[in-house]
């Protein structure tokens, strides 16, 4: 029987992100302590991008949408082996190549996180995690810059889309 997600083992960090220790999910998200995270953002040959709906029952930004397919690093895993892990859980991907862009923090309201930022191109069947992706689909970047003023994303997965688009070209097509 699988560990309930709350009470996973996730790496602790200081703030400037050398491991301190371990601990469970919810002490982490209950005393506000530094961790981290994967972002990944997934493009399809056409340039869009895969947005999520998060599920009602995140701990975290509860029913957001979000741009980045990403999680926690668990305790004594590697920011890839997480990125290549939270890929194929919540999404059904594995096999493709990832390639790494930039390191970040982001610190809010019950989250301080230091980030790595991935991205891939992949074009295959997409098979959501039902306990934490409600729906998904590709869009085109621009598309979603203009919806995300009205409706709710993740704070930090538009940081990332935005510092990303800043520094990278999408890989391909009329991403705008």
């Amino acid at each position: 029987m699988p560990i309930p997600i709350q009470e996973e083992i996730v790496t602790i960090v200081d703030e400037e992100n050398r491991v301190v220790g371990a601990a469970p999910r919810s002490r982490m998200r209950g005393d506000g302590l530094p961790h981290r995270a994967t972002y990944i953002l997934v493009f399809n040959d056409e340039g869009e991008i895969f947005v999520q709906k998060r599920t009602t029952g995140k701990d975290i930004y509860p029913g957001y949408y979000d741009v980045a397919t990403g999680g926690v690093v668990l305790a004594g895993e590697s920011y890839d082996d997480a990125a290549k892990r939270e890929l194929a859980e919540e999404l059904g991907i594995t096999g493709v190549r990832l390639k790494g862009h930039f390191d970040f923090f982001h610190e809010d309201a019950g989250n301080r996180v230091w980030g790595r930022v991935f991205s891939c191109v992949y074009n295959g069947d997409v098979i959501l995690q039902e306990e934490e992706v409600e729906s998904g689909a590709f869009h085109p970047v621009h598309e979603i810059l203009e919806i995300s003023r009205n409706r709710l994303f993740t704070p930090d997965g538009l940081y990332v889309l935005q510092r990303f688009l800043a520094q990278v070209s999408p890989p391909a097509g009329n991403s705008g």
